[in-house]
């Protein structure tokens, strides 16, 4: 007899047909899953952006880098986000959001299937260019507790930062 599967990877419904590296653990004790980039992407220089800001009023965003891939959790977990140790020293990319968090009712919701993305700042000078199959980070898998009064049954219904203002 097969066992479900309830925590898992899969392509988002946008890039199921491309060919691009899933999120693997590199060792056998590691916690965090590594996910890779699925083409290559170029992050401003937060500098550049800053001078925009100054002279020309233009808002700064950071750059969000998507894996096209969304992870199937049960619904008492949640996949922790995070920056590879590396990257601020040796390119100078800082998460925006400090840690992600993907609740498990971001697998598959309707703006854009569970798109799991890294929001990076680019601090050096000059603009980084992240390749194809290149770390971008990791994510760690966790369960976690309500109080006894959560009462919530909302359901969502949006993608990337949906839940709130």
């Amino acid at each position: 007899m097969a066992i479900p599967l309830h925590r898992y990877f899969a392509k988002v419904k946008d890039y199921k047909d491309q060919d691009f590296k899933f999120p693997e653990r590199a060792t056998q004790f590691s916690a965090g899953y590594d996910f890779f980039a699925p083409e290559d992407v170029t992050i401003p220089s937060f500098w550049k952006g800053l001078l925009r800001k100054i002279f020309f009023g233009k808002p700064i965003y950071p750059t969000t880098v998507h894996s096209h891939v969304k992870a199937k959790m049960r619904p008492n977990e949640v996949l922790e986000i995070f920056n590879r140790s590396s990257n601020p020293r040796k390119l100078g990319l800082v998460l925006a959001n400090g840690v992600g968090v993907v609740d498990s009712d971001y697998f598959g919701n309707p703006s854009n299937d569970g798109d799991i993305g890294f929001p990076f700042y680019n601090f050096m000078p000059w603009d980084i260019t992240i390749r194809k199959d290149q770390k971008l980070g990791q994510g760690v898998f966790h369960s976690y507790l309500r109080v006894d009064t959560d009462r919530v049954n909302t359901k969502r219904t949006g993608g990337f930062g949906s839940t709130g203002a």
